[in-house]
């Protein structure tokens, strides 16, 4: 390992959202959408935020401010790029100068593609396909309603091309949001195998920054340490008792700093579970938090060697308060105990559970590694990745 892989390199942080936090939140709303116009395009899911009084309240606040709206409902999980598109005609129709997202990643990551689409002349997947960078993007706020991606937080977005059975990542610093209210509350109808697979994506998130091969990143990984813990201590409150404030509360704002730059600055992104979770759900349509519960324990035991046995050895020692006194036994606890965390909220331990087979994991694999490894922490191989997906299996 390079000298160059074991220094904390450098970086450029840039957070610009503003947050409002804690419950009632939603009363700002019509006066900070109406800074950036009046003509709103409102982007919702399949229907729960009509049974729960949130999209009442959104509109309540919209029209307060003499906002028109057009809506933009039945945003599914792994948005698709057909659904972007369709948004993006409407903001050009209807001469739309605003994008509101109200949901959660998958709204969101969709009214940010949209955002960004509206005024793209050209093959809008493009962005997702590396081709063409985002330069620019109507502006877009959030009202969040489940704790998992961060979207509300950072730049990214998310898509599903359906007609290539692709789903990829791009980002942009016009992607922020404007803002993002964060009211717990609104997280309380969240059933707990949502909650759940919210919980297993946070975590996910900061693996893939906090395993990698850099040091001296103190204040990140101490950073890194405390929000896996808090999901450890708060994902089964949340999942036992739906309205349980502090639970939700935690859960929330631990999901916007576990991608929005914090405990990423300085380290290296190694990816495995994210991008090839993002092969799985573009084939299957699975639920990302569960792919990546299902993924990371696998993970984790095939990369364990003694090159990587220390930093899992602290992962097991200051998240799961193992004992074990030496590097290797400390690890395989605490491996062994990210699996039991998992399955204690309800998550499946194998793709079979999920009713995927091995007959497409050749796909996954050329879906999923784009050069001739993938990974920082321990590049693999197609091969290995190929032998992680068939213990996963």
């Amino acid at each position: 390992m390079s000298t160059q892989e074991t220094v904390l390199q450098n970086f450029t942080y840039y957070s610009p959202t503003r947050i409002f936090f804690g419950k009632g939140q939603i009363d700002v709303l019509g006066a900070q959408v109406r800074q950036f116009g009046t003509q709103v395009l409102l982007v919702s899911g399949k229907g729960s935020i009509h049974r729960n009084g949130i999209h009442a309240a959104v509109v309540a606040q919209l029209h307060s401010q003499g906002i028109n709206i057009v809506e933009l409902s039945g945003v599914t999980p792994n948005p698709r790029l057909g659904t972007v598109l369709h948004g993006a005609e409407l903001c050009r129709r209807h001469g739309l100068e605003f994008v509101l997202a109200v949901g959660g990643g998958s709204v969101i990551d969709c009214a940010k593609g949209i955002a960004a689409a509206a005024l793209c002349t050209d093959d809008p997947w493009d962005f997702w396909t590396w081709k063409t960078r985002i330069t620019r993007a109507l502006p877009l706020g959030t009202v969040l309603t489940l704790s998992a991606t961060g979207s509300e937080m950072n730049s990214g977005t998310v898509i599903t091309n359906e007609a290539t059975a692709q789903k990829h990542g791009t980002s942009a610093d016009v992607l922020f949001p404007k803002f993002s209210i964060l009211d717990p509350t609104y997280t309380f109808s969240v059933p707990p195998d949502q909650t759940a697979a919210g919980v297993a994506d946070i975590l996910a998130h900061v693996y893939e920054f906090y395993f990698s091969p850099v040091e001296g990143a103190t204040l990140q990984d101490n950073l890194a340490e405390a929000l896996m813990k808090t999901c450890v201590q708060y994902g089964p409150r949340a999942c036992a008792q739906l309205e349980d404030y502090t639970a939700r509360a935690n859960l929330m704002w631990a999901a916007g700093l576990a991608l929005n730059g914090t405990v990423s600055a300085g380290k290296k992104f190694d990816g495995f579970n994210h991008l090839v979770e993002h092969a799985i759900s573009a084939l299957y349509d699975l639920t990302h938090g569960v792919g990546l519960a299902i993924l990371a324990p696998h993970w984790m035991e095939y990369i364990l060697d003694d090159s990587t046995a220390s930093r899992f050895a602290r992962f097991a020692r200051n998240v799961w308060g193992v004992a074990a006194p030496d590097d290797r036994t400390a690890a395989q606890e605490g491996i062994r105990a990210t699996r039991l965390f998992y399955t204690s909220l309800g998550l499946p331990a194998q793709l079979s559970q999920v009713d995927i087979g091995s007959e497409r994991f050749e796909e996954i694999v050329l879906k999923s590694v784009f050069r001739d490894t993938l990974g920082s922490i321990r590049p693999l191989t197609k091969q290995d990745v190929l032998a992680i997906l068939q213990h996963c299996a």
